[in-house]
C-alpha cells in the first residue's frame, strides 16, 4: 500500500498548523516551507476544510487554523478522509475484471488486513506526532528566510 501525496500534504499541513497552535499561517506560507505546489496544497486545504480539520479564513487577517485539537486527530480517520480509494487489490473495485473472483478469498483478506492497518493507525493522534524533535524541525523551517507571496 501506498498513501498518496494528498494524503502526505494533509498530515503535513495539519502538523504545520498543530505546532502553529492559535497562531494564523497561510497556504503560501506552509506551500514555501515544505516547497510544494501552492495550487496542489490549495486543494489539499480546501478538503480538510470541508471535512472539518481546518479552519481557513478569509480576509487581510485571516489564514489557516486546527479547527480540532491534535488529540481528536485519529491518524486511520484522517487516512480514510484522504485517501481516494484504500482497494488493496483490483477485483475489490472491480469484481468483473476477474475470473476468479466468486472462488477467490484474496479480496476478503486483504480486506481484513487494510482494515487492521487503520485500526492500528487509529491508536494514535496527531498529538502523538508532534514529538520535540519534529516540533524543533518546523520551528527551524519557519526561521528559514522563503519569500513567502
Amino acid at each position: 500500500m501506498h498513501l498518496t501525496r494528498f494524503t502526505d500534504y494533509s498530515l503535513r499541513v495539519l502538523m504545520y498548523l498543530a505546532d502553529a497552535g492559535d497562531e494564523r499561517t497561510t497556504i503560501a506560507e506552509i506551500a514555501a516551507r515544505f516547497s510544494v505546489s501552492r495550487n496542489h496544497l490549495m486543494k489539499v486545504v480546501q478538503e480538510l476544510s470541508r471535512l472539518g480539520y481546518v479552519c481557513a479564513i478569509r480576509g487581510k487577517h485571516g489564514g489557516l487554523s486546527l479547527k480540532r485539537a491534535p488529540e481528536s486527530i485519529r491518524l486511520g480517520a484522517l487516512i480514510q478522509d484522504t485517501e481516494h480509494s484504500l482497494a488493496l487489490v483490483e477485483c475489490s473495485v472491480d469484481e468483473d475484471n476477474c475470473h476468479l473472483s466468486p472462488a477467490c478469498r484474496f479480496n476478503s483478506i486483504a480486506s481484513e488486513a487494510l482494515q487492521a492497518f487503520l485500526k492500528s493507525l487509529d491508536n494514535y493522534t496527531l498529538a502523538d506526532l508532534m514529538v520535540p524533535d519534529c516540533r524543533t524541525r518546523l520551528r527551524e523551517m519557519k526561521r528559514i528566510n522563503v519569500h513567502v507571496e
